[in-house]
């Protein structure tokens, strides 16, 4: 992908999920790739902490996205050299190739956030875990 990504997350006790996108400073109402390769990278390093730290086993299936997406709330923002919307209004992104790099950025940058901080990740994926069993 050519351009960059910027990610701001955070969850809090609320169910519901906030994610705010926007490509080269537009908003994009309707998300799209970015919005994917977030929600992909979140998974992914939500599931590898959790398996590496034995909270889910070899035989649990993955915390699905929208079960890691509760009570997230998120701005993803790519700047590109050449966006492609969906549609005239721009209200979705079509870049294929940043559903991969925001999903590898996400993964990587919050993968090492939790492994820093095991303690706050603990009771995060406790939580996200709790829901999933209820």
């Amino acid at each position: 992908m050519a351009g960059t990504v910027a990610v701001a997350l955070r969850w809090c006790d609320s169910r519901e999920e906030q994610i705010r996108t926007f490509a080269n400073s537009r908003p994009t109402p309707e998300g799209g790739t970015h919005a994917e390769g977030f929600r992909d990278g979140v998974a992914a390093a939500v599931n590898a902490f959790a398996r590496q730290r034995g909270l889910l086993t070899a035989a649990d299936p993955d915390l699905g996205a929208h079960r890691i997406g509760e009570g997230l709330t998120a701005v993803v923002s790519v700047s590109l050299d050449h966006p492609e919307y969906g549609g005239a209004t721009r209200a979705r992104l079509d870049n294929a190739p940043a559903r991969a790099c925001v999903g590898r950025a996400v993964r990587e940058h919050l993968g090492t956030w939790l492994e820093a901080r095991p303690e706050q990740a603990g009771t995060i994926i406790g939580r996200i875990l709790q829901g999933a069993r209820a």
